[in-house]
């Protein structure tokens, strides 16, 4: 599940930059009940990518923001309340990180959805049905 973060230059540092990614999979992890789980942690990639100042804009301005993009299986945050956790949670975690740095306006949370039957791990495409049981299974082997 790439988790994408874009955030404009000198809001916060590397090491903040590498403790967001994680608690924002952390998070998304969370509300699936997965944390820990064997087969979704290693599949929880993405990046951080710092944005020069002066090139991110807002209301056709510039303006500092931050975007974290999930692209996820359909299957994935189902439920409003599920989607509207994740938003809340994430915005609030990029707020704290950015310490004053940004309000809840400039932060913008949404996620992808891959197509069913596309989802691709290690050269394989893997089918919903194939992931949750991939999940399913590794849930079990931890217990």
């Amino acid at each position: 599940m790439p988790i994408q973060i874009i955030m404009t230059e000198g809001l916060i540092s590397k090491e903040t930059a590498q403790q967001l990614h994680h608690d924002v999979a952390e998070i998304f992890l969370d509300l699936h009940d997965l944390s820990g789980n064997s087969f979704m942690a290693p599949n929880i990639i993405g990046e951080v990518i710092f944005v020069e100042r002066g090139l991110t804009f807002s209301n056709q301005q510039v303006a500092d923001l931050a975007i974290v993009e999930l692209r996820v299986p359909s299957f994935a945050l189902s439920g409003q309340e599920q989607k509207d956790a994740f938003v809340k949670r994430v915005t609030d975690t990029v707020e704290k990180a950015a310490a004053g740095k940004l309000k809840s306006s400039q932060i913008w949370v949404n996620a992808v959805y891959a197509v069913e039957g596309l989802w691709g791990i290690g050269g394989k495409a893997y089918s919903n049905e194939e992931m949750l049981e991939n999940i399913g299974a590794a849930a079990a082997k931890a217990a």
